[in-house]
């Protein structure tokens, strides 16, 4: 899909990024609405399409109880506190974290029931812990 892709709605580009938009907007209408897939029995991915019937609302309202404060990250992706900018990741950016002291000018920055890494208020940047959303193995694999 890729290729056709780059094949169809890059070669030659658009002049500017509406003209593009548009080429990559008729691709996925074409895509999903006129042409059978072999691996859908040469039926179009539209034939196939069912809208979920639950309802998406979002993350539930964010807290840190305990933590020793929630912060919002920047538009720009850090953090302020003690009038220092604390780089986080702009992945963040308007999100919740809880920050929690856990030494002297040592912090921990947490993202719902993750940590994600330390920083300290001198060298203002998050020390990322290893990832903190990968698999997990029991101790006993």
């Amino acid at each position: 899909m890729h290729l056709t892709l780059k094949k169809e709605a890059t070669h030659p580009p658009g002049f500017n990024s509406l003209q593009q938009q548009e080429r990559f907007d008729a691709f996925v209408r074409e895509f999903n609405s006129e042409r059978p897939h072999e691996a859908l029995d040469m039926k179009r991915p539209a034939d196939l399409y069912a809208a979920a019937t639950r309802r998406y609302d979002g993350l539930p309202e964010l807290t840190y109880p305990f933590h020793d404060r929630d912060v919002i990250i920047t538009a720009c992706g850090r953090l302020c506190l003690h009038r220092k900018r604390i780089n986080i990741s702009t992945v963040m950016a308007g999100q919740k974290l809880g920050i929690r002291e856990v030494d002297e000018g040592i912090w921990l920055v947490s993202f719902m029931h993750y940590d994600l890494g330390y920083f300290d208020l001198e060298q203002k940047t998050l020390q990322p812990l290893d990832n903190p959303f990968g698999t997990r193995l029991s101790p006993m694999s």
